[in-house]
């Protein structure tokens, strides 16, 4: 009989880490994506008593885990907008902690691309709007400066836009720095704790999980695909959520050096639509599409979908066809019924919602947690921390396989060690489940999909389980 592995049977349930009885908090974020990290990031920094809680049973789990990992600018974003106002604060604090946090980061630059006379007429109010917005370095590109930044995309190419600012990073790296900041200064995160109910007794939220009642004179709903049905809970119910689904193309690591920079189309009011980038892993991603639906559980990839979006991407790379597909996958966005942020304070004071953030919230996260803070009106203490470790997992520096000591290689097509993978379930913030520690390490994400590692992962995961169980 062939064993069946179910990972997240290996992942132990988080011991909570205070007395929900005798714990109040200043601020409670609801959601731990990557807009609920950097708000528990700023606020525990800030000296606010910060807790994070979050349904599952670890960072990343719901909008953010599937996204095309750029770092805005800001060039499109709507002018005056409290969304391009965090989208360039947070591109600014971003640049400012990368390399203290030893997050990826690639400036690849942008071209915005027009492939007809009615995209090419479009060119120039984009250059307008990017220049009303406060982005200075873009330029006009005619078909044979294209030609020769790009060689290999499509002669169909009319005219571009240059946006030098565009950048790529590791999408989940980040969040992760931006959790470990928030326990190193001090605050607390528990997992597995859906909200459920709550009240307001005038003075506190008691919000209720089934993991305990948790205690906050401020609430900040950040809980994305749900933060509707959350506020709701709080008796607010004047927005909805609407999941808009995006299905994806990874391509193997040969067809990486294809383009140099990232491929964008001619927005519509809609979508950014279908980009084609380099990835932080050393692949090529082409999507995403814009579904919009009622599930916001349903991630599922359809076959015909995938195949017009691979159809897309040979009509503006012709050299796609020559390099294989080795994983597709789809991620949900929460849009809501009106296209702005709905980030606004609760006419009580007590509440605040960080909610509709879209496909820009990698970039305008930063921005918004200091934006969200100085809602609070809470006072700013900053405390001093060490800053923690946080591992490179991408192709822009060196990995952990070129030290010493790593033991051995357990996913050669990602090229991750065994120390990466223990590290990755040990420490302050270990992996909370299977898709978790994939995150952290890329273990099983090449190319052969796990087929030669899986079982190695599975052995360290069950080993480390029952040594943690023994000593409990």
């Amino acid at each position: 009989m062939i064993e069946t592995i179910d990972l997240n049977d290996l992942f132990s349930l988080q011991t909570l880490p205070f007395d929900p009885d005798e714990e109040d908090f200043d601020v409670l974020i609801v959601g731990a994506g990557v807009v609920g990290c950097a708000l528990f990031k700023e606020f525990a920094e800030q000296g606010a008593k910060t807790l994070l809680i979050e349904k599952a049973n670890d960072i990343l789990e719901g909008a953010s885990k599937g996204n095309s990992a750029l770092l805005h600018t800001g060039f499109d974003a709507p002018p005056e907008s409290l969304e391009l106002a965090c989208i360039k604060k947070g591109y600014e604090e971003f640049l400012r902690i990368k390399d203290r946090f030893n997050l990826a980061f690639l400036n690849t630059q942008a071209l915005v691309v027009a492939w007809n006379e009615e995209q090419l007429g479009k060119l120039e109010g984009i250059l307008d709007k990017g220049r009303g917005n406060g982005i200075k370095e873009l330029d006009l590109l005619e078909p044979d400066q294209i030609r020769r930044r790009e060689p290999r995309l499509s002669s169909r190419a009319q005219g571009a836009v240059l946006v030098h600012g565009e950048s790529v990073v590791d999408a989940w790296s980040a969040p992760l720095a931006y959790l470990r900041v928030g326990l190193a200064a001090g605050g607390s995160a528990v997992f597995s704790s859906p909200v459920t109910g709550g009240e307001y007794d005038g003075q506190f939220w008691n919000l209720r999980t089934p993991r305990g009642t948790f205690r906050s004179r401020l609430v900040v709903n950040a809980a994305g695909l749900y933060g509707d049905l959350v506020d709701r809970i709080a008796g607010f119910d004047d927005w909805k959520i609407i999941p808009r689904k995006g299905q994806f193309l990874i391509y193997d690591k040969s067809a990486y050096d294809l383009i140099r920079s990232i491929i964008l189309p001619v927005p519509t009011k809609i979508t950014k639509g279908v980009v084609l980038t380099r990835t932080a892993y050393g692949n090529l991603l082409l999507g995403p599409t814009a579904e919009d639906q009622e599930s916001r559980t349903d991630r599922r990839t359809l076959r015909q979908t995938l195949q017009t979006l691979q159809e897309k991407g040979e009509a503006i790379l012709p050299g796609l066809n020559e390099h294989k597909v080795v994983a597709t996958f789809a991620g949900l966005r929460p849009a809501s019924d009106r296209p702005e942020y709905r980030v606004h304070r609760n006419e009580r004071g007590d509440w605040i919602t960080a909610g509709g953030i879209r496909s820009t919230g990698l970039t305008s996260a930063l921005g918004l947690a200091k934006h969200i803070f100085e809602l609070s009106g809470l006072p700013s203490r900053p405390v001093d921390y060490r800053d923690p470790a946080v591992p490179n997992i991408s192709v822009f520096a060196p990995r952990d396989y070129e030290r010493p000591g790593y033991g051995r290689m357990v996913c050669h097509c990602e090229q991750v060690t065994e120390r990466e993978i223990r590290e990755a379930l040990g420490g302050e913030s270990p992996a909370g489940t299977y898709g978790g520690l994939r995150r952290r390490t890329r273990a099983v994400m090449g190319r052969c999909q796990g087929f030669n590692c899986l079982a190695d992962v599975a052995a360290i995961c069950r080993e480390i389980k029952a040594k943690k169980e023994g000593a409990s």
